[in-house]
């Protein structure tokens, strides 16, 4: 049995977060398949009958396998295509599959049983579907659309009905992996942005305050952007992102694919810290600084409401940036009230409990939604990442048997999937390209930057912060 683990790491609101990334059932409620032929075929009982706890590898191959009386639970697939990466590369799970489809079936006789056939026929193409819709990066490598084509021409003779669903599902496969090849320009654009050392002269900078002074809007474009970059992020990445290699296969690691969208959202979230702290460091004057601040809690606030916490945990770190929270002048003229409000949500006290609770509240309110808005709900997702690092690594994903730990997959795909399900979410907002292209393309301080900025805002306090600033000075300005 393993054991979950339910505390994370504190994350710091004060700087933002980077990610550097036998066939015998054992004992329990995961029953081995009835043994007594069916039509000449095995039955099964699906494995999420209970609270399955483990078994080997070939076996939960087996229950993927549709026959003519049996088709897998839909989150076993789900729970078993997420895991299984770990273990046994995808292309290679399809051929298994197939062969295993061909097989049982006698798809490679010269006369076929059409009566079990057309049984047969539309499980086997409601998994292919279920796969392909799912996972459809599995599907990019030719010879896997060569295995498709295979086991579904050896069924087409039985029913041409067959042929053109498969026709159908191969076109919708390839307008999907092509929709997720082309990264929408907000998406390269943040990759690698442009860093302030300095203040920039006054002419030639733009502030956010000039492109969008209503909080709402900002807080709804910001929502926008969130779902823009979630839309990219494949389920398989949670699970690639902490693959080394299975330790009962070959001495290369199962998958050695890069978590792309993975990474760049995480970048994202940098990006806005740097952008909030950037906006309040950058004007002269307290009183504007101080406006400044205000907006973005009441940004801060309106993304809580909409269930946007990604944004809202990156608006409060931004602002707990330690060149912003010196500002101790700037801050006398904030009205702080709702800040600490927002501050206490989001507290990593007791594992973000108070997070927590919201976010519960915001899943609760997606499924009795009666409108697109109430369906949103972005999670913190670095905290996101770190619950899955933790429940992989402190349960093994074999247990000393060589059997699989499907437990724990279990777990896994219940994290994944609810999140998959959240990142599906329409996005009710009406872009405005103006606001979306500032958040993701307009210059920000680097850290020296930043502190350069808040020294000369207002001036070093103590000696620590006095030596900091002649050095930076020297190292930025070249003075002494």
């Amino acid at each position: 049995m393993c054991c979950f683990y339910t505390w994370v790491p504190v994350v710091q609101a004060g700087m933002p977060q980077t990610l550097s990334t036998s066939d015998m059932v054992t004992p329990g409620s995961l029953s081995p398949p009835p043994t007594e032929p069916t039509d000449g075929e095995q039955a099964r009982q699906p494995l999420l009958d209970g609270a399955p706890s483990s078994a080997s590898l070939d076996t939960l191959i087996q229950q993927l396998v549709p026959t003519a009386d049996y088709y897998p639970e839909k989150a076993y697939i789900f729970t078993f295509l997420l895991s299984s990466r770990l273990f046994i590369e995808p292309r290679e799970l399809l051929a298994r599959v197939c062969h295993l489809c061909i097989e049982q079936q006698q798809l490679d006789k010269p006369v076929l049983d059409k009566a079990r056939v057309r049984k047969f026929g539309p499980k086997l193409l409601q998994l292919l579907a279920e796969w392909t819709e799912t996972f459809p990066r599995d599907f990019q490598e030719e010879s896997t659309i060569g295995h498709l084509k295979d086991v579904v021409g050896r069924i087409a003779p039985c029913d041409e009905a067959y042929r053109k669903r498969m026709h159908q599902l191969l076109q919708a496969l390839h307008q999907k992996l092509a929709a997720l090849g082309q990264r929408p320009e907000s998406l390269l654009g943040a990759d690698k942005p442009i860093s302030y050392r300095t203040k920039p002269p006054a002419s030639i900078h733009r502030e956010l305050l000039d492109i969008c002074s209503d909080p709402y809007t900002l807080a709804q474009q910001l929502t926008h952007v969130e779902l823009e970059r979630l839309q990219h992020i494949g389920p398989e990445e949670f699970v690639q992102a902490f693959v080394n290699k299975d330790p009962l296969a070959s001495t290369k690691p199962c998958f050695t694919e890069k978590t792309n969208n993975l990474e760049a959202y995480v970048k994202w979230f940098n990006r806005l810290c740097y952008l909030v702290a950037t906006e309040i460091c950058m004007p002269a004057k307290k009183k504007q600084r101080a406006q400044v601040i205000e907006f973005f809690i009441d940004v801060a606030r309106e993304c809580f409401n909409i269930g946007n916490f990604n944004s809202l945990m990156a608006i409060i770190s931004g602002m707990n940036m330690s060149p912003v929270s010196r500002l101790k002048k700037t801050w006398a003229k904030v009205k702080t009230a709702k800040f600490f409000i927002l501050e206490h949500q989001m507290d990593p006290t007791g594992n973000f409990c108070n997070y927590r609770t919201a976010l519960r509240g915001a899943a609760h309110r997606s499924l009795t939604a009666h409108s697109s808005r109430e369906k949103i709900v972005i999670p913190f997702f670095s905290l996101l990442i770190k619950d899955i690092y933790f429940l992989n690594e402190g349960c093994a994903n074999r247990l000393p048997n060589g059997h699989v730990n499907f437990e724990k997959f279990l777990e896994l795909a219940k994290q994944v999937g609810e999140f998959i399900t959240w990142k599906q979410v329409e996005c009710p907002f009406e872009q405005d390209r103006s606001i979306t292209h500032y958040l993701h393309t307009a210059p920000i301080f680097s850290e020296d930057g930043l502190y350069l900025a808040s020294y000369e805002s207002e001036s070093p306090e103590n000696q620590t912060e006095k030596e900091r600033w002649k050095s930076l000075r020297s190292s930025i300005l070249g003075k002494t």
